[in-house]
C-alpha cells in the first residue's frame, strides 16, 4: 500500500503527533527520520525492513557502523544515514544522562539548578520540577513565559508534564526579573491554587521557590521544614524572609 492511501491517522507523524513516541513502533519511528522512500518502497516499508535488518542486535547496532556503510543500505544515502545516527546518539546521551538526575533536598538546590537558566532573563518564567520519590528531578518544564512583572499559569499546563512523568511530587519556581525575590499576593494565590489542584491529582507541591537576583525564596523553608511525606508548601498569612540559601526541605 502507498504511504498516502493511509488513513491520516495511521501515518507515523500524525500518530507521534496524537498519541506520543511512545506509542509507535520501531519501523514509524525510523519512518519519521527517513522521511522518503524509494521508487517503489514507501518510507514505512523501507523502515520495517531497515528494523529487520537489525532485528537480531537491535538499532543500537548501527551506532556501531561508520556512516558511509549504512548509508549503502538500499533507499538510506547519506542524508538519512546521518539523521538517524544523530538521533539514535541522542537518544544513548540521554540515556546516559538519565542515569545522573540531580536531586533536591533543599529550596538552596533548586536556586543552584535554575540560577542559570533564569539568571538573564527579562520576562518572568514559570517552571516545573516534577520529582520522583527519591526526589531525583525528572524533568524542568517551561510551562510559561510572562511580561515583566507577570506570568499566567493554568494549573492543567502545571500537571501535565508530572502525569507524563509519573512524578510523586512536584516544585514549583519562577523568576521576577526585578532581582526582589519576594513573593506578590498573585505568587500567594497561584500556589494555594496549584497546592489545591495537586491534593486532588495525588501529585503534591512540595515547594515554590522565586528566584531574584542572586538570592531565593522558599514557601516549604519559611513555613517550616517539610520532613516525612512529600507534603504541599504552606501559604500562610504570616510575614515571610527571602533566603540566601539555607534551610532543607527534609526527606519527602
Amino acid at each position: 500500500m502507498n504511504l498516502r492511501e493511509l488513513p491520516v491517522g495511521e501515518l507515523p507523524r500524525e500518530r507521534l503527533i496524537e498519541h506520543g513516541a511512545a506509542a509507535l513502533s520501531d519501523a514509524e519511528l525510523l519512518a519519521i527520520l527517513l522521511r522518503t522512500g524509494r521508487a517503489g518502497e514507501n518510507v514505512l516499508d523501507l523502515a520495517r525492513g531497515i528494523v529487520a535488518r537489525f532485528r537480531a542486535m537491535g538499532l543500537s547496532e548501527i551506532l556501531a557502523m561508520p556512516c558511509a556503510e549504512f548509508a549503502r543500505i538500499p533507499g538510506v544515502g547519506m542524508a538519512k544515514a546521518a539523521t538517524v545516527l544523530a538521533a539514535l546518539e541522542l537518544g544513548r546521551r540521554a540515556q546516559c544522562t538519565a542515569k545522573t538526575r540531580p536531586r533536591i533536598r533543599a529550596a538552596e538546590d533548586v536556586a543552584a539548578l535554575l540560577r542559570p537558566r533564569l539568571a538573564a532573563e527579562k520576562r518572568e518564567h514559570f517552571l516545573v520540577l516534577p520529582l520522583s520519590a527519591k526526589n531525583e528531578v525528572l524533568m524542568v518544564a517551561d510551562v510559561s513565559v510572562g511580561t515583566l512583572t507577570n506570568t499566567l499559569v493554568h494549573p492543567r499546563e502545571v500537571y501535565e508534564p508530572a502525569i507524563r512523568c509519573g512524578a510523586a511530587h512536584i516544585i514549583l519556581a519562577h523568576n521576577h526579573p526585578s532581582g526582589d525575590p519576594m513573593p506578590s499576593a498573585e505568587d500567594h494565590r497561584l500556589t494555594r491554587v496549584l497546592k489545591e489542584a495537586g491534593n486532588l491529582l495525588g501529585i503534591p507541591v512540595t515547594d515554590h521557590v522565586i528566584l531574584g537576583g542572586n538570592e531565593f525564596f522558599s514557601f516549604a523553608e519559611e513555613g517550616g521544614a517539610v520532613g516525612g511525606e512529600a507534603s504541599p508548601v504552606s501559604t500562610g498569612e504570616g510575614d515571610h524572609a527571602q533566603h540566601g540559601g539555607r534551610g532543607a526541605l527534609g526527606d519527602v
